[in-house]
């Protein structure tokens, strides 16, 4: 949620009972000690400040000013790929907001002039100045389109546009991502166009970040972009992205167009019988929820109301409160287009759907602290080894970009692919 302090959240600070709940998925999803742990933070440190309770304890001392910041403060806040995992596990038995606590604590870093840390600076300058988290001439944002042949959406109109995002338009090694997405959409009789080098920054690195401010203009100047198009959906291949589009821009101004997934469109269609699969791939394959794809692609729904006590200890809402839980992620889509491809063995990891481990990428960890990332990476890489898989396949730039690295490190001979890669090549696209 935008605009709100910690003051908005002192009972949900207050009532953090110290269980160490957020620290591990429920009893009920754990399947081993092993891969028991859901926060990256607090596997890797060890130490109950990095937890999501560790953190409420740092909000609430803030806000009673009881502490001042510190560098140690700054560094414990932004060492997590606010990855949300401790927020679903509290809700499971508390119902308090640690992700909202840890976002609002870092946005009251950024406005009380202590953060961003430094190696977030370059990310944000770039958005600013270039309309992108990569620090690249924005006419550079259509190149990876010169192979293909696809529609202008702002130019010629297109019923679903692409909205292909910083990474997969500007990073060499994976814009062919985006060049085999728009091929399989227009094989399959899509109406789909691009925005080329006008697509701006989606802003979500902004938010993540803390820089409220920031998020709210990209997404403001962006949403106002799109409306005028007159899209009926926009369609995207980064999770980050649709994070922000989906759950973020709602906040802001309303939106004239459906925001889908890839993913989601892959299943759709294939359910259709528009996207047929004639290549075998004959292989074993495990799947990476990516966070903001999978629990946090819920849009926040605020709640004014009563609350009341019961027996002197449980709290009642009036009118009933509605929380997110993560369920409604998009979880099925891309299993159930995985699990279309002829000769494909699904295997599941242990920490899956709402309770998926982080790839260690997000909320500025990559920047900030690679080693960090690296190490959430390896872990992750580890559980998916221990499937017996021969690939590792995700929906999202960051984390297929952060896993590849962590297998590299760790030496795993497993391959980690984008799902569309094999969409493509199943289809006859490669």
């Amino acid at each position: 949620m935008l605009g709100r302090t910690l003051a908005d959240f002192e009972k949900d600070m207050t009532r953090c009972a110290r269980c160490s709940l957020c620290k591990w998925p429920p009893l009920a999803q754990v399947k081993s000690i092993r891969f028991s742990q859901v926060c990256p933070a607090i596997s890797h440190y060890n130490f109950h400040s990095y937890s999501g309770g560790g953190k409420m304890i740092i909000g609430l001392s803030r806000l009673k000013e009881r502490v001042d910041y510190s560098d140690e403060m700054l560094d414990v806040i932004y060492r997590c790929s606010v990855c949300g995992a401790c927020d679903i596990s509290c809700k499971y038995n508390r119902d308090l907001e640690p992700l909202e606590v840890l976002h609002t604590l870092r946005a009251t870093c950024v406005r009380d002039g202590v953060a961003p840390l430094a190696a977030h600076r370059p990310l944000l300058d770039s958005m600013r100045n270039y309309d992108n988290v990569w620090m690249q001439p924005r006419k550079k944002k259509a190149s990876w389109a010169r192979k293909v042949d696809v529609a202008d959406a702002a130019r010629d109109g297109c019923d679903t546009l692409y909205f292909v995002g910083c990474t997969y338009a500007l990073r060499p090694e994976m814009s062919e991502i985006a060049r085999k997405t728009v091929r399989v959409l227009k094989g399959c009789g899509v109406d789909v166009g691009i925005l080329g080098e006008a697509e701006p920054c989606c802003g979500s690195p902004a938010y993540t970040i803390g820089d409220e401010e920031l998020f709210v203009e990209v997404a403001r100047r962006n949403i106002e972009m799109l409306n005028r198009l007159g899209v009926r959906r926009v369609v995207t291949s980064c999770a980050g992205c649709f994070g922000a589009l989906k759950t973020k821009y709602p906040l802001v101004a309303p939106l004239d167009f459906e925001v889908l997934n890839v993913t989601e469109l892959l299943a759709e269609l294939v359910e259709e019988g528009r996207l047929r699969f004639d290549e075998r791939l004959d292989a074993s394959i495990t799947y990476h929820d990516p966070c903001h794809l999978g629990r946090q692609s819920e849009t926040y729904r605020p709640w004014n109301g009563t609350e009341k006590k019961v027996l002197n200890h449980l709290v009642i809402h009036d009118p009933p409160r509605e929380f997110n839980r993560g369920t409604r992620g998009v979880y099925e889509a891309p299993r159930r287009v995985l699990q279309a491809l002829p000769g494909v063995e699904l295997v599941e990891m242990e920490r899956i759907r709402e309770y998926s481990f982080c790839c260690g990428s997000g909320g500025g960890a990559k920047s900030a602290f690679p080693e960090f990332a690296l190490a959430t990476a390896r872990e992750r890489v580890e559980e998916a080894s221990a499937t017996g898989a021969e690939m590792l396949v995700t929906a999202c730039p960051w984390c297929e970009s952060n896993l590849a690295d962590g297998a590299a490190d760790a030496g795993s001979k497993l391959e980690v692919k984008s799902l569309i890669e094999l969409v493509s090549r199943c289809s006859g696209g490669e």
